[in-house]
């Protein structure tokens, strides 16, 4: 049975649940990410889209490029989600906006070709100059 998580924004306007084990949780170095959030490192927790789905309010959207979109909230701006074309089976959700992001620590940096050079975050996680899975 998978475990049953819960997030949402900053101001309560949009909620989800993801009813999916959260196996696959990134460190993302890449330069839109920074762009987007605003913060200097975007860690990520890819679920199946069919465990997901939004319980509260509807997110805007933004296609950060030909193959992205990312969801935010409209009214507190809170980043919550993207989804890529790459992979049309899942969903990348932002560990931060879950209610218990302490249960979801990241197994590795993506895109650290990208990286700031002065950051040093978990150095013991194993990197991809891009991402490969």
């Amino acid at each position: 049975m998978h475990q049953l998580h819960t997030g949402g924004c900053h101001c309560g306007q949009l909620r989800y649940q993801v009813e999916a084990d959260l196996a696959d949780v990134a460190h993302c170095h890449c330069s839109i990410c920074r762009r987007t959030t605003g913060g200097i490192v975007t860690t990520w927790a890819t679920v199946p889209l069919t465990g997901f789905r939004w319980t509260a309010g509807t997110p805007a959207q933004y296609a950060s490029s030909a193959s992205c979109t990312r969801y935010f909230c409209p009214n507190c701006g809170s980043h919550l989600a993207l989804f890529t074309q790459l992979s049309p089976d899942s969903l990348d959700l932002t560990v931060a906006t879950l209610d218990r992001p302490e249960d979801s620590p990241p197994s590795r940096h993506i895109w650290v070709k990208s990286r700031l050079p002065w950051l040093h975050l978990d150095p013991q996680l194993p990197e991809e100059d891009e991402e490969t899975l």
